[in-house]
């Protein structure tokens, strides 16, 4: 076996030579970790159990290994189609169908001049249920908007209640003087979420802030925290679903694709993952337990409002799972006070567009009045020439 490993041998009383790797006829097989010798590696292998999403990185949203299988023969005859496949990445919430016999993979030798193929071909599609994976949601949303002082938080027992039907020990306070202890005696390879206790008893949580409003564009700054003891995000991702996501201008510490997945009339869904080695990573809760980006989206004048909960997405997906959106009569709604909003003719890429705007106002005052000190000046010098 090349590329992976089994995590058990099993029984082999019954060979004498050469030991297989392994003798159960349902083997678990791992993947193995990018250090492992070159001797021991295939083809895009040995990526630790870590594959991005195709969307993200097509290069690394490939996994393989290799293994021989004895006394199979060398005929589609002998050869028999594998059964029962099961995915853990990791835990539960993948259901693989039966294995297809499809058309050969071919190979193509290095200098490009010979192909061969594959005696037989499988291939197995496993598809991923949130419902299958834990019975209770995993993400909720909060948003709030620059118009309106209402921070509207994530719904109450969005993914449990910490006081009603909660398991003792489910949640945990942030406070509590011992936390590392606590966290520790619930084991490292433990998938059933260890969260900070909150209202929502969520173990990602996803706020959506309106940030600033100018004449041709607004802007959106997006907070992940995680409240999950148990995992740390590596190459999370990010699915929103809104009607202006369309008009993506710029984006700010965030990688971004734009998907269609009702076809190319329709283009209101946004990928976004982290820059790596920057955000890419939501660890355990703390003072660096969150990921914070920005958006800025050019307004569309043919259905732009600000109220009613426009600013707002429709849907948010964390890692594929759908979050809790927060009830749409709950929405900041926009205030009758205008003046502390900024103006709409600032310029989106300029921090401080009222304290440039005073600048350029006093460089002009100042330049025009020298310049009129410079004209009199010569004028009274020709009058007393003559």
């Amino acid at each position: 076996m090349l590329g992976s490993q089994t995590t058990e041998q099993g029984n082999f009383s019954k060979f004498k030579g050469d030991i297989p790797h392994c003798c159960k006829k349902d083997p678990t097989v791992i993947d193995l970790l990018p250090e492992t010798p070159h001797n021991q590696q295939i083809a895009n292998c040995c990526k630790g159990g870590v594959v991005n999403s195709w969307g993200q990185d097509p290069s690394n949203s490939i996994s393989s290994f290799q293994l021989s299988v004895g006394s199979a023969g060398t005929t589609n005859n002998t050869v028999r189609i594998p059964k029962n496949f099961t995915l853990n990445a990791p835990g539960p919430g993948y259901t693989c169908g039966p294995a297809k016999i499809v058309k050969p993979i071919i190979f193509i030798t290095p200098d490009g001049r010979r192909v061969t193929q594959a005696m037989i071909t499988w291939n197995v599609t496993c598809t991923y249920s949130q419902f299958m994976a834990q019975n209770k949601p995993t993400c909720c949303v909060s948003i709030s908007s620059l118009y309106n002082d209402t921070i509207v938080p994530c719904p109450t027992c969005s993914c449990g209640c910490k006081n009603n039907g909660t398991k003792l020990g489910s949640c945990v306070e942030a406070e509590k003087p011992h936390l590392a202890s606590i966290v520790s005696d619930h084991g490292k390879n433990n998938f059933t979420p260890l969260v900070q206790c909150t209202d929502h008893m969520c173990p990602v949580g996803i706020h959506w802030h309106v940030m600033l409003n100018y004449k041709d564009y607004w802007r959106v700054k997006i907070t992940i925290t995680n409240f999950n003891y148990h995992m740390n995000y590596s190459q999370w991702n990010l699915i929103v679903q809104h009607s202006n996501l369309d008009n993506i201008t710029q984006v700010f510490n965030i990688n971004y694709k734009s998907l269609t997945p009702y076809g190319d009339q329709i283009n209101d869904t946004a990928m976004l993952w982290g820059v790596k080695s920057s955000n890419d990573l939501l660890v355990q809760p703390g003072p660096s337990g969150n990921v914070q980006f920005e958006l800025l989206l050019r307004k569309d004048t043919s259905n732009l409002t600000l109220d009613k909960g426009w600013a707002f997405p429709r849907r948010v997906y964390f890692n594929g799972d759908n979050c809790i959106m927060p009830p749409s009569e709950a929405y900041p709604h926009l205030s009758n006070d205008v003046s502390a909003m900024p103006s709409p003719d600032a310029d989106p890429h300029m921090p401080n567009a009222a304290s440039q705007w005073k600048v350029s106002l006093l460089k002009l005052v100042v330049t025009v009045m020298f310049s009129m000190t410079f004209f009199f000046a010569n004028t009274y010098k020709s009058h007393a020439l003559y």
